[in-house]
């Protein structure tokens, strides 16, 4: 059932009255549907505004330069270090009558030449993994983002939708205190009414003017929080259409429970994991020696021969005990508070997504018995009273009609507002390729 309004004429119990006929035929007008009147106004609607704030968001821009930063990094994790230039000079005297010169002593030599590192090829991979691991990390916060922005956009056009549907539930109640005030007027200048009962419907009439004044703020506050998402004026959106079915969920409530590491709160964990779990592989490869190379050309003044060098280096690990394995011990205890720290993030989504449901439940059962019920039988008492009134009736019945039936329309306004939280809180846990599965 699509959560809306429940719009029905009334049934008036006493016999028609001119004051009356006057009412009935205004309130019968304020329910002809907008939008057969012609040239009626654009609307902007739910599916539009989602899509447009996933779209447009600047957060998602910055999470696709993210990603575009973490594919660069993956390209190059595994290349070799740059070369190295060796320019130099060897053997130059320090002393004697020769010190400092060049040409001093004919063992002086000038050397060029080029140096290679060359890391183990497992240190080499543990690089690309973890950057590897990285680039999927930068794509799955780009799409808790994109889930993120959806559901904030959903929930300021709902708020928008909510007081929108508030201020036009308000329309019969203005009119009915309009047709009061005329009325207690008419009776007063007949000699058949007191003044307190004609101050008593204009205060009436005013305190609708409150409700619907308070209704417009709560309106353009959601609209201007709509409007953030959109990237538009408040002030050009056009007014929202109809809301989508709040009282069903995208997804069964079952895929909700037994999806949980694939949703919204908990899929960054995953990758974090990953990542610890690539960073005890690269602790784990510092124990494989490291090797370099270099080749250097030596030339020498006079009756000398010129000179070529070539040098091999290894590294020589030998005392991982008190360094790589402490390093690896290191690694393993952080990956080792992750597995906590997801496994308590895990409990807490599953309480959060079974209190959200509870919440949601009691919320569409609410809605659904005010729109059937409870707004119709109050809206009908407001109607009989009004018409009683206009024909000759006391005042107070109505007062206490339209009191009662404001106070609902500020609760039911209050719950769809709700409603709406708690349905895009749910409804935008998953990626949507994922509620297909």
């Amino acid at each position: 059932m699509r959560v809306s309004f429940a719009m029905r004429r009334a049934r008036v119990a006493t016999a028609p009255t001119r004051a009356g006929l006057v009412f009935a035929l205004s309130f019968f007008s304020l329910f002809v549907p907008a939008h057969a009147a012609p040239g009626a106004a654009a609307q902007l609607s739910f599916e539009e505004a989602v899509a447009l704030a996933g779209r447009g968001a600047p957060t998602l821009e910055s999470r696709s330069a993210d990603i575009d930063a973490a594919r660069e990094e993956a390209a190059r994790a595994a290349e070799l270090p740059d070369p190295q230039l060796m320019v130099g000079i060897e053997n130059m005297p320090v002393s004697g009558s020769g010190a400092f010169r060049p040409d001093g002593d004919d063992m002086t030599m000038k050397k060029i030449g080029l140096m290679q590192e060359f890391p183990a090829r497992a240190k080499r991979e543990a690089r690309q993994l973890i950057a590897d691991r990285q680039l999927e990390r930068a794509q799955a916060l780009s799409a808790i983002e994109q889930l993120e922005v959806q559901e904030q956009a959903a929930q300021a056009w709902l708020a928008a939708w909510a007081a929108q549907r508030e201020m036009e539930s308000y329309a019969a109640l203005r009119e009915q205190a309009a047709v009061a005030v005329k009325v207690a007027k008419a009776r007063l200048s007949a000699g058949t009414g007191s003044a307190v009962d004609a101050m008593a419907a204009q205060a009436a009439a005013l305190e609708v003017e409150n409700r619907v004044d308070a209704a417009q703020a709560r309106l353009q506050a959601a609209r201007a929080s709509l409007a953030r998402w959109l990237g538009q004026p408040s002030e050009q959106l056009p007014a929202v259409g109809a809301a989508p079915t709040l009282t069903e969920l995208p997804f069964a409530e079952q895929v909700l429970l037994s999806t949980i590491d694939r949703q919204r709160e908990l899929l960054d964990w995953r990758y974090r994991e990953a990542i610890a779990e690539a960073e005890i592989a690269l602790a784990s490869a510092d124990k494989r020696p490291d090797w370099s190379i270099a080749a250097a050309y030596g030339q020498r003044d006079g009756s000398r021969a010129d000179m070529v060098m070539v040098e091999f280096r290894v590294g020589l690990p030998l005392f991982s005990g008190n360094r790589q394995d402490r390093t690896i011990a290191a690694r393993r205890a952080q990956l080792a508070s992750l597995v906590a720290e997801r496994e308590d993030a895990r409990r807490a989504q599953k309480e959060a997504i079974e209190r959200a449901l509870a919440e949601w439940r009691g919320l569409k059962q609410q809605v659904e018995r005010k729109e059937s019920q409870i707004l119709p039988l109050a809206r009908d008492r407001s109607e009989t009273a009004v018409a009683v009134f206009g024909g000759g009736g006391p005042l107070q019945p109505w007062l206490e009609a339209r009191r009662d039936e404001l106070e609902i329309h500020v609760e039911h306004a209050r719950h769809l507002g709700e409603l709406g939280r708690v349905w895009a809180a749910l409804a935008y846990l998953l990626p949507r390729e994922e509620t297909a599965r």
